[in-house]
């Protein structure tokens, strides 16, 4: 019998903090006047939320899972491998899937991170589940999307706008009918240095000087040409159709990175579908980087958008750059 792998449920935490976008007006009405109003026009970001000062992204990524395993009705002991898609870690080093690991109980577990940024929840989807293909003792594995940047983030750059908590999971079985399909990926690293934290790695250890200048925090040095989504996230949509020999119009849902809604309208026009196929979260939560697309997941599962049979397509773009895009049939052993 051919073996496979299916999503089993989704799981999605949001924290309590409201940040509207009235803060944000006031904090740069001196600095950038019209840059909210224009921002959320764009976006369609009408607040974010952030998590306690004290709380790091696995705090996050373990309540988030926490939910996806009762959904599946396993417990943290049950879980074979944790594979948590952040670019926002708890540390430089070690892994921040080790510290949810220890946080959540899941002692047999094995653990890495992807860090993709946006595009780290397809990427980390497709790693799993070509993990679980090649070694058949794994039974369960959890996906994770974690996101903090705020707190790595200067409060007074008017991109602090952006930033919201979040984080998503799913767990992974195995099955006996297709789900989890072929992915699809692009990347151009001649942009690594367009957003990002430069000082602290070893390109740059941080220092003193390192850190008065800001450069231990994450900030957009340069603007990103559109074309990067605009024209690759349809270029992804387009290889995930060939690789796994279906039509865009198949496709019952898309979800892509949830930071510009006249993006993700754009690309539904170019790829002649209707928006509505498309759903979005970002009104609800701002932009949540490696997490939305796994909070998008979940609340297009929780509100009932998907149903046994449907095609999904999970496309994300984040900063190196990296792009990533899976394509996902749910089957009869999703937890609605």
């Amino acid at each position: 019998m051919t073996r496979h792998v299916a999503l089993r449920s989704t799981g999605m935490y949001v924290p309590e903090i409201e940040y509207p976008n009235s803060i944000y007006r006031e904090r740069f009405k001196a600095v950038a006047p019209d840059f909210v109003d224009n921002m959320e026009a764009v976006t369609a970001i009408g607040t974010r939320w952030h998590a306690p000062k004290e709380w790091a992204t696995s705090d996050l990524a373990v309540r988030a899972a926490r939910q996806a395993l009762s959904r599946a009705g396993i417990g943290p002991e049950d879980v074979d491998m944790i594979v948590l898609g952040t670019d926002s870690p708890d540390y430089v080093t070690p892994a921040t899937s080790v510290v949810v690991q220890d946080k959540l109980g899941a002692k047999k577990a094995g653990t890495f991170d992807v860090g993709c940024a946006c595009a780290s929840f397809p990427t980390a989807l497709s790693a799993a589940s070509g993990m679980m293909l090649a070694n058949p003792w794994m039974k369960h594995v959890l996906v994770i999307g974690a996101y903090m940047m705020h707190k790595l983030a200067d409060e007074h750059d008017p991109m602090h706008f952006f930033y919201g908590d979040g984080a998503g999971a799913a767990v992974l079985q195995p099955s006996e009918s297709p789900g989890l399909l072929s992915a699809a990926f692009r990347a151009d690293g001649s942009f690594a240095r367009h957003w990002g934290i430069m000082s602290g790695g070893t390109a740059e250890p941080a220092t003193e000087e390192s850190v008065r200048a800001g450069r231990t925090q994450v900030r957009m040095t340069e603007k990103y040409p559109p074309e990067v989504n605009d024209e690759g996230w349809p270029a992804l949509a387009r290889a995930l159709c060939t690789n796994n020999g279906f039509a865009l119009g198949d496709v019952d849902l898309f979800l892509f990175t949830q930071v510009r809604k006249r993006t993700i309208q754009k690309v539904m026009a170019t790829l002649e579908q209707p928006f509505e196929k498309a759903h979005t979260v970002m009104e609800k939560w701002g932009y949540t980087g490696s997490a939305c697309i796994p909070m998008a997941l979940h609340d297009a599962v929780a509100t009932g958008r998907v149903k046994p049979g449907d095609l999904v397509m999970m496309v994300g773009s984040g900063v190196g750059y990296n792009q990533a895009g899976i394509a996902v049939r749910i089957t009869d052993a999703l937890v609605r």
